[in-house]
């Protein structure tokens, strides 16, 4: 970034918190470069002629009196072809082109485009010259990588008359395709422009939250789905598989282009996450999972103040690729830290503390960004999505605290983790009783057309099924399992057989590991059936020990590792089975 002009001088030296004398001319959330060392800053926070600025990088050595220069524009990030596969820091650094041309460490004040300024991409143009084009016009087409086609934007404040347009051909991020003319004025469009990260990206209008983001995992997909555009916490206290659970979501869900945001977690698993996601496939393609994939590692060794930026950098992000008419999923792992990140930041800038420690701004912040969800009608009149799954770290797990409470308050849905399922060793640890799904009823039509119509009364029933089963649990406990008459029993053995066959799955079996929803409601509607129709078999006389001995049964107990998504119909051959078996059982006892 050019310092084209100074705008002050540092006065105060806070951390990353610096307060600058002498403002003469800046603006609020204005990009700065601060002393000769050219540290990234920006202004959160101007008054009469001092102004505070938060710095990205570390301050060691600044001192009062070192200039402070001022870019004229908001922090912003460069929007274009070459994102796909990158992994940034949290203000969009290229982090394998830093390690180049650094030492061991990141070195301060270091400069390197966020977008390869060599690299040349073919452009198709689309665009006529003399077209009346407005903001979220697509000017032509970049194939990003094998699976993506970049579409090339008209910035959303521009506006006119197409004046040329370049022919097909190899042209780098920064050479000029394009000439618009708006009255007297010209400018020239490029494959890349710039967005300041935290003004959210206009759109046409929001549509309805009517369609699932299928994540292959069979205890989100059938009981507590979500809908493509709509906001997800998982919270959890350390090691219930936060960070794992968003890994599975991102490798196995059907959105086009992943955003994982590593917010403050340990630097041992931003490394897991930089080494795994380039080896692994993605299944649809047979491909590298990067090459959907745009990482931000922001570890909790790093300036506390790119941790609060690196949230609204993955955001943006997915919107850019959302306005292509992409669906876009945003694992921001996790949240936590952000909020710590703010509070750090606010207690160096002496402002009044809120419940425990938190500005009292939190829930503004929190509701900012997951506000920036939806499923949209793009300025091109495209449909696109972002969908926000926040992993959420309550110390010891208390999901009383406030960034959980405030979370909850902006999210409509919920996937607690529970420490008793992840010591259980059964994953993910998603628990039954306390996650929920507001998209249900929306998606219901969905279901029911596209998978099953009897999705929603089968979950209906396994769900009332669940929460029996914690009554009588607690029964369990005073009397024991054998005093309780067989119909309850039954409950029991049933919630069992769900628990371990159907919601636990197996991350490293080659058919457990992914189950596509027809699959998930066959499975589903077989257990309900064998409850049922169990049930029915018991009130006649039958024993639960003669239910347990059917053949059918073992097989249900195996189905999950024996049906490949790709033939289902050894499902159906089970369900005739288990029919048959339970008649045969009905009419002895008739």
């Amino acid at each position: 970034m050019k310092n084209d002009r100074i705008i002050g001088q540092v006065k105060r030296v806070n951390g990353p918190v610096i307060e600058v004398m002498g403002i003469t001319d800046a603006m609020m959330y204005e990009l700065v470069r601060v002393s000769d060392e050219n540290l990234i800053g920006e202004i959160i926070k101007l008054e009469n002629e001092t102004a505070i600025v938060q710095v990205y990088e570390n301050t060691t050595g600044i001192a009062p009196g070192d200039p402070v220069y001022g870019a004229g524009i908001e922090l912003s990030l460069e929007l274009g072809p070459g994102m796909i596969g990158t992994i940034y820091d949290g203000i969009q650094r290229p982090l394998e082109e830093i390690r180049k041309i650094s030492e061991i460490y990141i070195e301060r004040g270091i400069s390197v485009p966020s977008l390869n300024r060599d690299t040349k991409w073919h452009f198709i143009p689309t665009a006529k010259a003399g077209e009346r084009i407005t903001g979220g016009a697509i000017l032509g087409t970049v194939q990003e990588t094998e699976r993506i086609k970049h579409k090339i934007l008209v910035p959303p404040e521009e506006r006119g008359v197409i004046e040329s347009i370049v022919a097909e051909g190899e042209y780098t991020v920064e050479e000029p395709i394009a000439i618009i003319r708006r009255g007297e004025e010209t400018k020239e469009l490029t494959l890349m422009h710039r967005w300041p990260i935290r003004v959210s990206r206009p759109v046409k209008q929001r549509l309805p939250l009517d369609l699932p983001l299928i994540t292959g995992q069979r205890v989100l997909d059938t009981l507590f789905p979500v809908a493509k555009g709509g906001t997800v916490a998982i919270p959890g206290g350390f090691g219930t598989g936060k960070t794992m659970a968003q890994q599975a979501i991102a490798k196995w869900c059907d959105a086009d282009i992943i955003v994982y945001i590593g917010c403050g977690e340990r630097g041992n698993e931003i490394t897991d996450v930089l080494t795994e996601f380039p080896k692994l496939v993605d299944p649809r393609t047979g491909r590298s999972l990067m090459e959907r994939t745009i990482l931000i590692a922001n570890t909790s060794n790093m300036p506390v103040s790119a941790r609060e930026a690196s949230i609204y950098t993955g955001i943006t992000m997915a919107e850019y690729y959302r306005d292509q008419g992409f669906h876009v999923a945003v694992m921001a792992d996790s949240t936590s830290r952000w909020a710590e990140a703010l509070r750090e930041l606010s207690g160096r800038m002496e402002e009044m503390p809120a419940e425990e420690g938190f500005p009292a701004y939190l829930p503004t912040k929190i509701a900012e960004f997951y506000e920036r969800a939806g499923y949209m009608e793009t300025l091109s009149d495209r449909t696109g999505s972002v969908t926000i799954i926040g992993a959420v770290s309550p110390p010891g797990g208390d999901f009383s605290e406030p960034v959980t409470q405030h979370t909850k308050r902006f999210i409509r849905c919920f996937w607690a983790l529970d420490r008793g399922l992840a010591n259980a060793r059964h994953y993910p640890a998603i628990s039954w009783l306390e996650s929920y799904s507001e998209y249900l009823g929306e998606m219901s039509v969905w279901w029911e057309e596209q998978v099953s119509p009897a999705w929603q009364q089968d979950r209906a029933e396994i769900m009332e099924l669940l929460h029996r089963e914690v009554r009588l649990q607690q029964v369990v406990k005073l009397v024991g399992p054998d005093a309780l008459p067989d119909t309850q029993r039954f409950v029991l053995d049933v919630c069992s057989l769900f628990k371990n066959s159907f919601l636990q799955q197996n991350s490293y079996d080659k058919i457990d590991m992914f189950s596509v929803p027809q699959k998930q409601v066959k499975m589903l509607h077989i257990i309900v059936t064998y409850w049922l129709r169990g049930s029915e078999a018991i009130k006649r006389g039958a024993t639960l020990v003669k239910l347990r001995k059917m053949k059918v049964y073992q097989d249900i107990i195996k189905m999950k590792f024996t049906v490949p998504n790709d033939d289902l119909s050894h499902l159906d051959t089970i369900e005739a089975r288990l029919e048959r078996s339970l008649s045969q059982l009905e009419s002895v006892y008739a």
